[in-house]
């Protein structure tokens, strides 16, 4: 048995580096969770599925679409879902071509509220994130996320 097979456990450099970078991404997210609820009507929850919605064609995407696209789980997606439409984010409606299916529909409020959480939102991202790295830096972000992706099965 060679020595690559007899290592089963990660280094504890490896661990080291595993450890920092989820600590960081969290740090990361909850900052930008933070302002993105402070500085707009959204949570990062609205902000995902509006921001789905407002790059589909038409500002509409079936229900089970969506959950595979913003990858939550049916139910998750519904009772959200729920909450949004009582806001007037969104509207469901039935399919046109499929009786079970639904039709998940950015309202022209959604949109606007999207919109406006945007600008602070994408403002906090150069802050938080961009600003921090060289662009040789940034360029090695790309490359590393570009293989955690592809070895996960995710899409580019």
């Amino acid at each position: 048995m060679d020595h690559e097979h007899r290592r089963t456990m990660p280094t504890r450099e490896q661990l080291r580096i595993w450890r920092e970078y989820i600590e960081t991404a969290e740090t990361l997210r909850t900052r930008l969770t933070g302002r993105l609820q402070s500085e707009s009507s959204l949570s990062p929850g609205d902000y995902q599925v509006l921001l789905a919605l407002t790059e589909a064609d038409q500002h509409k995407m079936r229900s089970s679409e969506l959950a595979t696209h913003i990858g939550w789980e049916r139910s998750r997606l519904s009772h959200h879902l729920g909450r949004m439409e009582r806001r007037e984010l969104i509207q469901r409606v039935a399919c046109a071509d499929d009786v079970h299916g639904i039709d998940v529909i950015a309202t022209d409020s959604g949109r606007e509220a999207f919109r406006a959480g945007s600008v602070p939102h994408l403002r906090a991202v150069r802050e938080l994130f961009v600003d921090a790295l060289t662009p040789e830096q940034f360029a090695e972000v790309d490359d590393v996320t570009t293989s955690l992706r592809r070895h996960l099965g995710l899409e580019p």
